[in-house]
């Protein structure tokens, strides 16, 4: 039985034999706003019917500033590091590397369900466990954030961006592949580069 792998794409690097764990490698981004958008309004409505006023936004604020510097570390000390054994310098191609290889590919512009999924779910555990005054407020900053930036992320690789904002943000990613890839690892808050001084000057 041969297995379609959504749409293809010339230059896809193929990061497993199993055809079926390479499908789970493969998010169409309909896919992805189908399962992370309806996560995010639900965890906002739960947010609501269970915190009050102005823990509500301090909760939520707190949780979006919690992944803008989840976001920004996670991508230069983990998506980026440094492995002397084989075994590590494939996981690490595994989880990012594969996308520098082909930048374009319209199904590796975001990170598979796969990982994101359970990835979330510990997330929420974590808030719930944690002490913090506002969790359910807080995980559903924290969800808002990560949905926003992936599809900031696939909009930088697969859209032509047209407003100022989108621009600047394109812009900054894009030189992140193409002019040296240890900068710019803000994708959504590149002021996060500059506080960071890992911010690539344009030419």
């Amino acid at each position: 039985m041969m297995v379609r792998t959504f749409r293809a794409h010339p230059t896809r690097v193929r990061l497993f034999r199993n055809k079926w764990l390479e499908l789970t490698t493969l998010t169409p981004f309909p896919l992805f706003f189908s399962v992370w958008l309806p996560i995010t309004v639900v965890a906002i409505v739960a947010a609501f019917r269970t915190e009050q006023g102005g823990k509500i936004a301090f909760g939520f604020l707190s949780g979006l500033l919690v992944w803008t510097f989840f976001e920004y570390f996670a991508h230069r000390y983990i998506f980026h590091l440094k492995l002397n054994s084989a075994v590590g310098r494939h996981l690490i191609f595994l989880i990012h590397g594969n996308h520098h290889a082909d930048p374009k590919d319209p199904l590796r512009s975001i990170m598979p369900l796969t990982v994101t999924l359970p990835l979330g779910f510990l997330i929420w555990l974590a808030w719930r466990h944690s002490g913090f005054p506002a969790p359910n407020s807080a995980f559903a900053g924290f969800v808002t954030g990560y949905t926003a930036y992936d599809t900031v992320h696939w909009a930088c690789h697969q859209t032509h961006s047209r407003g100022p904002i989108a621009k600047i943000l394109r812009k900054h990613h894009l030189l992140h592949h193409y002019a040296r890839i240890h900068g710019n690892y803000a994708t959504t808050v590149p002021l996060l580069d500059r506080v960071f001084k890992t911010r690539i000057r344009s030419q």
